[in-house]
């Protein structure tokens, strides 16, 4: 029996996976165990034609998948490169030890990115558990800005073959790339900050006393609620405040660039802090987190950690979200609890709301009347 390490991801957390291959006499089959998804199963028709594509001949055999531990739900296509390279090395003597394997096959066996790779190799490099990886040229360009891991990229499964057959693995080591932002050293710590302003405090008339509220907010990273007459500059200040807040430092950039990732968006290493301005219509799931089974989905409030989480119209908000709020704003965590689930995120963000003075928001207008 031969074993390839991978991860699964579950919401935010990664759980390292063996994948596991034996060959039995038995009618020709290829079966996957081990709670994978529908996801994974779906794996067998691309593996099976990358394979074939690369001259590979499926021996008469009954071949079986097993992802352990089999008691935790597995999900992703990245599962794809470490089963094809199982059934494809059935016969090699090799050693996979030491190595995590990521990609999706693509039908001619092409190894592609896919959006959890970030997320599960961020993980395993922070709780010690993955040292070398094997992922395709465009992964391995989002993974190199992690420290003190060996990144090996391979394009094609044909590559991959060839990687573990010869002794030739140092051709394949992909460069760590460090960042080329303006940083500043505290304490042997390094802070990276941008000094590009898409939007400036400069273009905001007036409100002395609120910009100069905005700043205390941001130097302490305390809390703010701005009440005035609509179209005063209360959005306007909120939306420049990310811009004045303090250096990110290597870690809080990383674990936004993985938020990104797990939010499906494109990962964004800049140290801007992200900003988060949900609608006041959005339902408690989709501002705290939540979802059935074994996928309690992550929301707004979680994605907005180490950024800005901003409540325009404030009162127009639900009162259960907002009586939900008082335990991330307290305890910088919030906890999804679901039968088959229970997830801790990080919420520990500047939280900035706005509201209107009245209902007709002109209640401290010096030239319209209020209603």
């Amino acid at each position: 029996m031969k074993i390839i390490k991978s991860a699964t991801l579950q919401t935010i957390e990664t759980k390292s996976v063996d994948v596991e291959v034996t060959f039995t006499n038995g009618l020709p089959s290829f079966t996957i165990v081990g709670l994978a998804s529908n996801i994974i199963q779906e794996s067998k028709d691309r593996v099976k034609s990358a394979l074939l594509t690369n001259d590979f001949k499926f021996p008469a055999k009954k071949i079986t998948i097993n992802l352990s531990p089999s008691e935790i739900q597995k999900s992703g296509t990245h599962f794809d490169l470490a089963i094809a390279l199982l059934i494809a090395l059935y016969e090699t003597k090799v050693n996979f030890e030491g190595f995590y394997v990521f990609g999706e096959l693509s039908l001619d066996g092409k190894i592609k990115d896919c959006s959890s790779i970030f997320p599960l190799v961020l993980s395993l490099a922070k709780q010690n558990l993955l040292r070398n990886v094997i992922v395709c040229s465009a992964s391995a360009k989002k993974i190199s800005k992690i420290p003190n891991i060996n990144i090996y990229s391979l394009d094609t499964l044909s590559q991959a073959i060839d990687f573990f057959k010869f002794n030739s693995k140092e051709k394949y080591l992909y460069q760590n790339e460090s960042f080329d932002y303006e940083s500043v050293k505290i304490d042997d710590s390094i802070y990276y900050y941008l000094n590009k302003y898409e939007v400036d405090f400069s273009e905001v008339k007036g409100q002395d006393f609120a910009i100069n509220a905005a700043l205390i907010a941001a130097a302490g990273n305390h809390n703010i609620l701005f009440e005035g007459s609509a179209g005063c500059g209360k959005s306007m200040i909120s939306k420049r405040l990310r811009y004045i807040l303090p250096p990110m430092s290597l870690e809080e950039i990383l674990e936004k660039a993985k938020l990104q990732a797990i939010d499906y968006k494109d990962i964004d290493f800049s140290p801007l802090r992200v900003f988060r301005n949900p609608h006041h219509s959005s339902t408690k799931s989709s501002l705290f987190g939540g979802g059935s089974g074994n996928s309690a989905r992550i929301g707004e409030v979680a994605l907005s950690n180490a950024g800005v989480l901003f409540f325009d119209e404030f009162p127009h908000f639900s009162k259960s979200s907002l009586e939900a709020l008082r335990e991330p704003l307290e305890d910088y965590k919030v906890l999804i609890s679901r039968v088959n689930s229970k997830v801790i995120y990080d919420t520990k963000f500047l939280f900035i709301a706005a509201m209107n003075p009245c209902p007709c928001g002109n209640l401290l207008s010096k030239v319209k009347e209020c209603r």
